[in-house]
């Protein structure tokens, strides 16, 4: 599972000019399920997410969590993310996901960081073609990838 999170003052979707979903200060989440991909990376990306401390304390220190400043997270599916690229100029999906099960993990991810303490979570429309607007602060973008934590 691979996830972009940037650190938002705002940040929205929409999908045929309609918002799907926004939020305020916070993040926005670039999500891509890949195959294989579990329940457990879900609950372990999300947590890692809840407890990422890049957000300035009293002394202009990256040093509170979103949980701390009581963030808002906006999730988008992005099986992009999931991008081969090795071999010749156009991109590869077959790492992804089948779109049955990216959607059921990206839905579960969501969950797991509601149950992680963030009390608004937004998302966009799984394989709908969107926009989104990020109003990225700092900027402030990290890249996380469970494999980090499966390699023995």
């Amino acid at each position: 599972m691979r996830a972009i999170i940037q650190r938002v003052r705002k940040s929205s979707v929409s999908v045929d000019g309609e918002i799907k979903g926004s939020v305020g200060k916070g993040y926005n989440v670039l999500l891509g399920v890949m195959n294989g991909d579990t329940e457990a990376q879900a609950e372990l990306l999300a947590s890692k997410i809840a407890k990422l401390r890049v957000f300035e304390d009293e002394n202009g220190k990256m040093n509170k969590s979103i949980l701390d400043i009581g963030g808002e997270i906006l999730v988008i599916s992005q099986f992009t993310l999931c991008a081969d690229i090795k071999k010749g100029n156009r991109p590869s999906f077959t790492d992804s996901a089948p779109p049955a099960e990216a959607d059921r993990l990206y839905g579960y991810f969501c969950d797991c960081l509601r149950t992680n303490g963030i009390s608004k979570v937004e998302t966009g429309v799984f394989a709908a073609d969107m926009l989104v607007e990020i109003s990225n602060d700092g900027p402030v973008t990290i890249m996380m990838d469970t494999d980090i934590w499966d390699k023995k």
